[in-house]
């Protein structure tokens, strides 16, 4: 009975005591808070050249074009490849990619602005083509490091919560190396601070290099053909509710309900902080989702997780409304942070349905097709976002989506009956 109850009793920290497990986190964390303190500096510097919110919506264009069209291709290719080396060579581009912001950077003063600005927007675009292999690599991999497929929920709460984790280090360190250096040596803040994302996604190469993975078993994808292939992983999360509801979900909501990309305008004209405070803004949402992780991780979600993810994104809008008519940077701060803890909710139960319903040889192309909902939302996100404020005024978007993020949340909760009687395992 002893030896049983020990058995049954929840390990919070399982997955972390994988060795594999362990290394792929922490790569992840390095490359995400590399492509974090790269988002905020780049996002930065454009609107400082051009002054233009369209501009900071072009941003996510100029990465979800390439992004998206790549995606499914992605998938098939790693399903059908060797995902580490995929994964590997993805890094290795937005290394080089990290290593020509930094050499932009230094000859700054040498340049025109229409030069500069057209070089980051380039970055930007190939940095797209990168992550739209990582995204279904790194996804794949994940589930090869996880010794006991029992604890894969243990596994994608973790893994979710490092990566929220680099989510708030990327952009705080981003804001603070890029204020401090620019206030005591000039144009210098730059330079700093894309040397520090050219040492961290160094550092996520090394440790991902260094992975062993849990070897699997390949089906019959060898013998289709990419076009059949790619049909076979768009069929399966079509024909599962489940993952379709919570898919489109996360879509719309982010899609109308995301103000990260306009978060320069508030820093500049509004909440009247700097860089510092743009950095702090980044980094709150993923404060909020690291304190709900760390509390998912010690009690999982079970028992009505599709209800608790409607009400959650519902949550998320709501809150994107009150950070919209604030104009006191704490306020806002509070407000995004709670935006954050919603979110995490819906991405944990999001996550841990896909790793649970998809066969493990079709995980990257199922992946590819959530990164084409997810890059949907955030990188298209950001260009409705800057599109609408440029029509309609910054705090007047805000409001906008966050109303269109509540009536997705209703049409879904209407639609979806699956997910609303969804449990996890």
């Amino acid at each position: 009975m002893l030896e049983q109850a020990k058995s049954s009793k929840h390990d919070p920290y399982v997955a972390i005591k994988m060795v594999q497990f362990r290394k792929f986190v922490l790569g992840k964390l390095f490359f995400t808070v590399a492509l974090q303190i790269q988002a905020v500096i780049v996002s930065w510097q454009i609107f400082e050249l051009t002054k233009n919110p369209l501009s900071l919506g072009l941003i996510g264009l100029a990465e979800a074009v390439p992004f998206i069209s790549i995606a499914l291709f992605a998938g098939h290719v790693v399903d059908n490849g060797d995902r580490k080396k995929i994964l590997l060579n993805a890094l290795w581009v937005l290394l080089i990619c990290s290593f020509f912001l930094l050499a932009l950077a230094i000859n700054l003063g040498l340049l025109s602005l229409q030069l500069i600005t057209g070089c980051l927007y380039f970055v930007i675009f190939v940095s797209g083509v990168a992550r739209g292999f990582l995204g279904p690599a790194q996804f794949a991999i994940m589930s090869q490091t996880v010794e006991d497929k029992s604890h894969f929920g243990n596994a994608v709460s973790w893994n979710s919560t490092i990566w929220q984790t680099s989510q708030v280090i990327g952009p705080a360190l981003g804001g603070l190396i890029f204020a401090f250096f620019g206030k005591h040596v000039g144009q210098h803040g730059y330079i700093a601070a894309y040397s520090f994302d050219v040492i961290f996604m160094a550092t996520s190469i090394i440790l991902f290099s260094g992975i062993k993975l849990i070897p699997i078993v390949k089906t019959q994808i060898n013998k289709l053909s990419i076009f059949e292939s790619l049909r076979e992983g768009l069929q399966f999360v079509l024909k599962k509710q489940e993952i379709l509801a919570a898919l489109s979900l996360d879509m719309f909501a982010v899609l109308f309900g995301g103000a990260i990309a306009l978060l320069p305008i508030y820093c500049k004209d509004i909440l009247h902080v700097g860089a510092e405070g743009l950095g702090m803004l980044r980094a709150a949402p993923a404060i909020g989702s690291i304190i709900i992780m760390l509390l998912i991780a010690y009690k999982p979600i079970k028992k009505g997780a599709g209800k608790i993810m409607l009400y959650c994104v519902a949550g998320f809008g709501l809150s994107i409304l009150f950070f919209g008519i604030s104009q006191l940077f704490w306020v806002s701060f509070l407000f995004l942070a709670i935006s954050g803890m919603f979110d995490a909710v819906s991405v944990v139960i999001r996550q841990t349905l896909i790793q649970t319903l998809t066969p493990e040889d079709m995980k990257g192309r199922v992946s590819s097709v959530n990164s084409v909902f997810v890059g949907s939302s955030n990188e298209i996100g950001s260009f409705e976002s800057g599109l609408a404020a440029s029509i309609l005024g910054t705090v007047n978007s805000v409001i906008f989506g966050s109303c269109m993020t509540f009536v997705v949340v209703l049409v879904t909760s209407i639609k979806a009956n699956k997910l609303k009687q969804l449990d996890l395992p």
